[in-house]
């Protein structure tokens, strides 16, 4: 008997403001850029992609790429798109 599997979506499991920003501090947290990306393209997806890019000054094709595994967003758009998420960015020494 095949081992039978349902499809993951992120988008199921970060619903509210809370889970959003805890998603992308993993993300910063895992020190992989296009993980970073991936996880800020799948919260603007959630709270919708047009309205952020728009929150953000950039257009929303512009958004995907920037957001996108390939992508490499210039720390400008990464910026507008917290700003656009209400988020902010903290840093804080690194634990050693």
């Amino acid at each position: 008997m095949p081992l039978e599997t349902t499809k993951f979506d992120i988008q199921d499991h970060i619903k509210t403001a809370e889970e959003q920003a805890a998603y992308i501090q993993a993300a910063l947290e895992e020190g992989d850029p296009a993980f970073l990306a991936k996880a800020l393209g799948d919260v603007a997806r959630a709270r919708g992609m047009t309205q952020v890019a728009r929150d953000a000054g950039v257009t929303r094709e512009a958004l995907y790429r920037a957001l996108s595994a390939t992508g490499d967003p210039r720390l400008s758009t990464l910026m507008g798109v917290l700003a656009a998420l209400g988020l902010r960015l903290h840093i804080a020494p690194a634990s050693g």
